[in-house]
């Protein structure tokens, strides 16, 4: 693989030359040169054509996303990222639940996405695991949401991103 910088001859070209070689101009305005894959014998497994259909879900989410959420648009500036980059990405990564506490009748749950965490969840149970109160939690601030419930028992949370992903935790 070749990397050409301000080059003359070869700026903004894209595409393929003959039959072996492939040209991509890049964000950075450089073009990469490289020697076409032949992927004509490849048998995929099972787990590889289950990724193949679930990418082209992720893809398909992408495409809109990219353009209805200016997020993914802010944080592609400055990066050699798309806003359709950092989409697919989301759709790939679900939030994470960092922490699940109770102080003072406030259930305060720290939780985190590379790209947003949209809604917190929290739902909680009785001795029977019967839903006694469910609610959204508010955003504070960071990480950091906090739910007010004066009800005791088993809380269960549930974060969830733009894309969708849904994280799970009990405390």
């Amino acid at each position: 693989m070749a990397k050409v910088k301000q080059n003359v001859v070869m700026q903004g070209i894209s595409g393929t030359l003959g039959k072996n070689l492939v040209f991509r101009h890049m964000k950075d305005g450089s073009t990469i040169i490289s020697v076409k894959q032949d992927f004509s014998n490849r048998v995929f497994s099972k787990r590889q054509l289950t990724h193949q259909s679930r990418f082209q879900e992720a893809a398909a989410y992408a495409r809109v996303a990219a353009k209805t959420n200016p997020i993914y648009a802010e944080l592609a500036k400055g990066t050699m990222k798309t806003a359709y980059n950092i989409a697919l990405s989301d759709w790939f990564n679900p939030p994470e639940i960092h922490q699940i506490k109770r102080q003072n009748g406030h259930i305060l749950i720290e939780a985190s996405d590379h790209v947003l965490v949209s809604k917190v969840l929290v739902t909680i149970l009785d001795v029977e695991d019967k839903i006694v109160e469910r609610g959204e939690a508010v955003f504070v601030k960071d990480m950091n949401w906090e739910y007010v419930s004066a009800t005791e028992g088993k809380v269960k949370v549930e974060a969830w991103d733009l894309a969708g992903n849904v994280t799970r935790q009990e405390s």
